[in-house]
């Protein structure tokens, strides 16, 4: 796992890559997106577990996650539904081990057939 001195989210959390932040989070475009718009929540504390997070933390989140959410239908009203990810541990497929949220806007259109959403994780288990 990385330390705090390696992690590239503690290194942009020192950039003006950061277009938004609270006392324990920070806010940021990803750099490889889904979709136009996709923002990812970062806690400021390098933890990689988002179960290791304080109550703080997972608030600061969550206020986060409403205003971005907001923010982007006001800047795009084809965004007209959110998939919101946490990849905890490598089996699941985090690759950045230092807690990040993903808020991924949708629009209609954007894949054949959206039915099952997040279970796409699994490919053969999204249709149901």
């Amino acid at each position: 796992m990385n330390s705090s001195n390696e992690c590239i989210f503690c290194e942009i959390a020192k950039t003006d890559r950061v277009i938004d932040q609270t006392d324990y989070c920070f806010v940021i475009r990803d750099a490889f997106p889904v979709t136009e718009g996709h923002t990812l929540i970062i806690p400021k504390r390098h933890v990689a577990d988002y179960f290791d997070l304080t109550p703080d933390e997972t608030s600061d989140i969550q206020q986060l996650l409403q205003k971005h959410k907001a923010q982007i239908e006001r800047k795009d009203e084809s965004a007209d539904g959110f998939n919101i990810g946490i990849n905890v541990g490598a089996t699941a497929g985090q690759t950045v081990f230092h807690v990040h949220v993903h808020l991924i806007p949708r629009r209609i259109g954007d894949v054949d057939n959206p039915k099952g959403g997040v279970r796409g994780v699994i490919p053969a288990k999204q249709k149901y």
